[in-house]
């Protein structure tokens, strides 16, 4: 055999045992994720131990989910923001997936700013995705953003129309805003999209009770 054509099985044997432990990885990966919902604490210490087995994006994946499974979000949104910037960090819908998820951890850890950054970050890897715009929007809701809030989520309803989500917190963000009558064109719309969503019920009353106040024509006292 020549050596040209000794490098071509050599290299297919790599690619093909690369391959094999790629899918052996992710096959542990998924297990250690399906253990966070059962049990995060045995998943952590799992994770843990896969870590120190050697270079293992997964393990280091399913340390930071687990983290957050056990109510530490913020340790756990650092971990995959690390884990998205590392060189290791896989391929760009990997890193986004990262993102996406720190993403969530801030805004269950309150941290609208830090999500705000993270997503956006996920948003230059997958622009116009519409659930990234309607997270983003919901930092920019719990900073009190109303115009930012709305851009996100006019975008999002173009990728994604009927999104009922998106609906429902431009609906939010429409009514603080004042903006009454297309606060209550997006309740609408959302009621359309999810008709059982309770959140979505209580928000129309307030949209409605919003807009028979600003009916409500206050009439001064006369001088005597």
């Amino acid at each position: 055999m020549s050596i040209l054509a000794f490098a071509a099985v050599s290299y297919a044997l790599l690619q093909s045992v690369s391959a094999g432990i790629a899918q052996t990885e992710a096959t542990r990966l998924d297990t250690c994720i399906a253990r966070i919902d059962e049990n995060p604490e045995e998943a952590y210490e799992d994770a843990l131990a896969w870590s120190f087995e050697g270079n293992r994006p997964g393990a280091r994946q399913c340390v930071a989910l687990s983290l957050i499974a056990l109510g530490q979000e913020a340790e756990g949104a650092a971990r995959l923001e690390e884990l998205a910037n590392a060189t290791d960090g896989g391929t760009l819908e990997q890193r986004a997936l990262y993102l996406t998820q720190a993403g969530n951890a801030w805004l269950v850890a309150g941290a609208a700013e830090a999500a705000i950054v993270t997503l956006t970050n996920a948003l230059k890897i997958i622009p116009d995705d519409p659930n990234l715009l309607v997270d983003r929007a919901t930092a920019h809701i719990m900073l009190e953003q109303w115009p930012e809030a709305i851009s996100d989520l006019d975008a999002a309803l173009q990728s994604s129309p009927g999104f009922g989500t998106a609906h429902h917190l431009r609906a939010e963000a429409r009514l603080n805003k004042g903006d009454l009558d297309l606060a209550l064109a997006d309740v609408k719309a959302a009621m359309a999209a999810e008709p059982d969503n309770i959140d979505t019920l209580v928000l129309r009353g307030r949209v409605r009770e919003a807009i028979r106040l600003s009916e409500v024509r206050i009439v001064p006292p006369q001088a005597e």
